[in-house]
């Protein structure tokens, strides 16, 4: 197999990354100043829940996300455990993003606490480093939580520079820089290298990022294949990929219409239901959480209705379903005949599941991800409802 050369790194780009410090933590010490200083504890609060966030003194005692709270307790006896509230969250992450639309020609949202900023260009007007302390200082002050930022020549570096000054920290990596800061990192730095590839390649004895770099692309390639070829750039400084400009309109749906004019308020909502698991299923898919849910009908004269309602970022099936039967509920009054029916899910942030164990049981998490691995295995259309399965559209 022929192995792609590597591109040059473009030292002509200015990309900023800000990352929240502990983002929920901090939010819960914006309503509670008592908080500051404590170990806290964001998630499960039961001996079956799990660590979704937690401050850095929490950390300093090994505690650390997706840890079971059972565990956490061990390790620190002392700390306040907060089940979290991710309207809370949803509404400071909206904060955030504004204050930024305002202040910067181009950015994206990278997900509920972190942003990627192209400043490309407008170096020959500002000075970036100088720009970015600005307004790093503006959030500070207008939102009253702790952000951190990392400035360099690509988004991967910049965000790995935000993660060695966290927290409360701030600093500009240039192009003649980028490989001395990154020789001497582990290899656990490299944003996207998972906990399997870690092991594997330690076992071979490469723990540094210097080290890695070194490897030959072909042996890299042989080794994970194309994932293998785009970590070894990422080791070398590299990363073309672009700041995707942020839009409140990206969003994912589905809508169905009616081979007969129906009435059947029993076998919509059913239709409703299994539209939303369909969108849902997609979205955990792709990583992402929505904040938007939309409902569409369309009646027998070709009427169009929509509603929607702004929610927290989730990308569970039970949440979404009970607020698209609300929805529904409300705007389907006048008893006529409809031809369609849709669901659309917006406001999308690349995010984690877990996100939303704060609202929902271990339980019905759990159920979720179980369904999701067979549907992988067999196809979309492998788990549905027993009750939509003969509707006919």
């Amino acid at each position: 197999m022929r192995v792609p050369k590597f591109q040059i790194m473009d030292s002509g780009k200015q990309i900023i990354h800000m990352d929240q410090d502990a983002f929920f933590v901090s939010v819960e010490v914006r309503k509670d100043v008592s908080l500051k200083g404590k170990p806290v504890i964001i998630g499960g609060t039961s001996d079956r829940g799990v660590v979704a966030s937690c401050s850095y003194e929490a950390r300093k005692f090994g505690i650390h996300s997706a840890m079971p709270s059972r565990m956490a307790k061990l390790l620190c006896p002392h700390a306040i455990f907060i089940k979290g509230n991710m309207e809370d969250y949803s509404k400071a992450s909206h904060e955030i993003t504004a204050l930024i639309q305002e202040k910067v020609p181009l950015f994206e949202k990278a997900s509920i606490d972190e942003h990627y900023i192209d400043m490309t260009g407008m170096d020959r007007f500002h000075n970036c480093m100088k720009y970015a302390h600005e307004l790093r200082e503006t959030i500070i002050k207008e939102i009253g939580l702790p952000i951190s930022f990392g400035l360099s020549v690509n988004k991967t570096v910049a965000k790995m520079v935000t993660n060695e000054c966290k927290p409360s920290g701030e600093r500009n990596v240039e192009q003649n820089e980028v490989l001395p800061f990154l020789n001497p990192l582990s290899i656990r730095k490299i944003p996207g290298l998972g906990e399997k590839t870690f092991v594997k390649l330690s076992d071979m004895g490469i723990k540094k990022i210097v080290t890695l770099s070194q490897i030959h692309p072909e042996q890299m390639n042989f080794l994970l294949g194309k994932s293998g070829l785009s970590l070894l750039q990422k080791a070398k400084g590299i990363d073309n990929s672009a700041v995707i400009p942020y839009t409140e309109q990206k969003s994912i749906g589905t809508q169905s219409t009616f081979h007969a004019d129906s009435i059947d308020i029993d076998m919509i909502n059913n239709l409703l239901v299994a539209q939303v698991m369909d969108v849902a299923y997609q979205l955990r898919e792709k990583r992402k959480l929505c904040a938007c849910v939309t409902v569409t009908i369309r009646y027998a004269n070709f009427e169009t209705e929509t509603k929607q309602a702004a929610i927290a970022y989730t990308s569970l099936d039970s949440v979404l379903i009970a607020t698209v039967k609300d929805l529904f509920k409300k705007m389907y009054n006048r008893r006529m005949f409809l031809r369609l029916v849709g669901v659309r899910l917006s406001n999308l942030v690349t995010g984690f599941e877990q996100i939303d164990l704060y609202s929902e049981s271990q339980e019905q998490y759990s159920l979720v991800q179980a369904l999701d691995k067979i549907r992988r295995r067999f196809g979309q259309d492998a788990v549905t409802r027993a009750a939509v399965m003969d509707l006919k559209l």
